[in-house]
């Protein structure tokens, strides 16, 4: 069971390294008339996701005097592809998303999502159900291999990356070859699969679990969670770097404005942030606001690399060398500031 466990290790850092900086090939101008193209990060499902977005988006349009286009997908991996064949203009991308956009696909942070409580970020958790037998943290750690995972996608900073990185790799468990089974989707999916007895532990966040409990009482009431994590930053807005500057400008503007007035104009955009993940609005950010989202892939391709069997030391360390080259990279994409 280790050797596999090794090679899931070095598959996922294999994966990771894939997603260090490359060379973007720059982009034609958009056509000024050319509708804005928005990529949603899937929470729910597509339709519910592009409901949530939809009355935002029509006054964000008004306010830079272009049309915007709504692409809401079902998966990480599906508005990922959409960004890489330059489908999408703009995003709403959490860390590990937003900083491929940046780092490889000319992208710009823009703006920064603040949610109601004021906390700088949100936590990664474990959910299992109240009932045993299935219920226990020590029970967890002791025999992975009993238990029955429902997980985000390899991208998802909460649903993947960071309980990876914080607590299964530093147990000596790899959560794509140690469990029972897998299931893998959104945060409403995996709770759900706990929840119904379809898996038995879940990666989530504070966030979504306390969305999930308004929309899913009776379920969220046969749930417990055995973990939290350290906080991580909130999801960002990137826009391409070939849109002009007044433009991503007036984007940033509109953003850090939305549902700040006071009256029924103010009050209605509120309505709109509530139900878009519980947002309190945006505030001003730039492409550093990536550099948290930069160290936990870093993080955890170096655990993947120091925990993964390897022919020799020399290839280790070849492999530590690119992984270092690479985070450096990142870093220095990461503090041009230039516009």
């Amino acid at each position: 069971m280790m050797g596999v466990a090794r090679r899931g290790a070095a598959a996922a850092m294999l994966a990771l390294l894939a997603g260090l900086p490359q060379m973007a090939l720059a982009q034609p101008a958009p056509q000024p008339d050319a509708p804005v193209r928005f990529g949603i990060l899937p929470l729910g499902g597509a339709f519910e996701s592009r409901s949530d977005w939809d009355p935002l988006l029509a006054e964000l349009s008004r306010a830079i005097a272009r049309p915007v286009s709504v692409l809401s997908v079902n998966s990480y991996e599906a508005l990922d592809q959409a960004i890489r064949r330059d489908e999408v203009d703009m995003a709403f991308l959490s860390g590990k998303m937003a900083l491929d956009a940046v780092t490889q696909r000319r992208m710009k942070v823009v703006a920064q999502v603040v949610r109601h409580d004021g906390l700088p970020g949100y936590r990664a958790l474990l959910l299992a159900r109240k009932a045993p037998p299935f219920n226990s943290m020590k029970s967890l750690l002791a025999e992975p291999e009993r238990w029955r995972l429902a997980r985000g996608e390899r991208q998802s900073v909460s649903g993947f990356i960071v309980p990876q990185l914080q607590l299964f790799l530093p147990n000596h468990i790899a959560m794509e070859t140690r469990f029972l089974s897998e299931i893998v989707g959104t945060h409403q999916t995996t709770a759900l699969a706990v929840a119904n007895n379809e898996a038995d532990v879940a990666t989530n966040n504070t966030a979504d679990f306390e969305r999930f409990r308004q929309r899913f009482p009776a379920e969220a009431e046969r749930l417990q969670v055995l973990w939290e994590s350290e906080l991580i930053p909130h999801a960002q807005i990137v826009v391409r770097r070939e849109y002009p500057p007044e433009l991503r400008s007036r984007v940033q503007a509109f953003l850090v404005g939305y549902g700040r007035a006071k009256g029924p104009k103010g009050d209605a955009e509120r309505v709109v942030l509530k139900s878009l993940h519980d947002l309190a609005g945006f505030v001003a950010a730039d492409n550093s606001s990536l550099q948290p989202a930069a160290k936990l892939a870093y993080q955890l391709a170096r655990q993947n690399a120091m925990g993964a069997q390897w022919v020799n030391d020399a290839a280790r360390q070849a492999r530590l060398s690119r992984i270092e080259s690479g985070y450096a990279e990142q870093t220095a994409v990461l503090r041009d500031l230039s516009p």
